[in-house]
């Protein structure tokens, strides 16, 4: 009796088993079916709550393409229009959405810039090589002091209006770039 009762009990929980697993793969099946494909704006919400590092900066995913490129110093609007072009990715486009290689086609765009216009280069003729070319970030900036330390050391007029500073393009002074120095002749001090 011990035995048969033993076999009972062995198939009652083979049974309960059984229907517990076909329970779990009901439950999966339901999941599955009520778990539409993501729509187009639940993909671009959760692009928007990316945060994409391009060429040492981070940029929002929520932002356009267009918009997010001019976030990296060095890039300007239109510089960022013709990447977008050259690389025939859409303007509109949030970058939240970029893959991994658009991402690295648009960097090596960036340092290399082949096919940019002359005109869109912020370093034209440059002074120690003579050639065009376009620098983003640190680079741009310490190329920036160098140059404006050269013209301190040659003691050129800009140099001079540098070391004072004061305006190096030609603005007339008398009521813009004022810092405070100095009180008018008609204004009181205040006791």
């Amino acid at each position: 009796m011990d035995e048969e009762q033993k076999q009972e009990n062995k198939e009652q929980q083979n049974t309960k088993e059984a229907a517990e697993e076909n329970k779990k793969e009901k439950i999966d099946e339901k999941a599955q079916e009520s778990k539409p494909e993501k729509t187009q704006e639940e993909k671009d919400r959760e692009a928007e709550k990316k945060v994409l590092r391009i060429l040492s900066k981070d940029i929002e995913g929520g932002m356009t393409l267009y918009s997010g490129l001019t976030k990296i110093k060095g890039i300007s609007w239109s510089m960022s229009n013709a990447i977008c072009k050259k690389l025939g990715l859409d303007k509109k486009r949030k970058i939240g959405t970029l893959t991994e290689e658009e991402i690295k086609k648009i960097t090596d765009f960036v340092k290399e810039n082949p096919d940019i216009p002359k005109h869109l280069k912020n370093r034209r003729k440059d002074f120690e090589t003579g050639e065009n070319t376009h620098l983003i970030g640190s680079d741009l900036e310490l190329k920036q002091e160098f140059d404006v330390k050269r013209l301190k050391n040659i003691k050129s007029y800009r140099g001079y209006r540098h070391v004072a500073g004061l305006p190096t393009r030609g603005q007339r002074t008398r009521s813009n770039f004022r810092k405070n120095r100095s009180k008018g002749a008609g204004i009181k001090k205040k006791r």
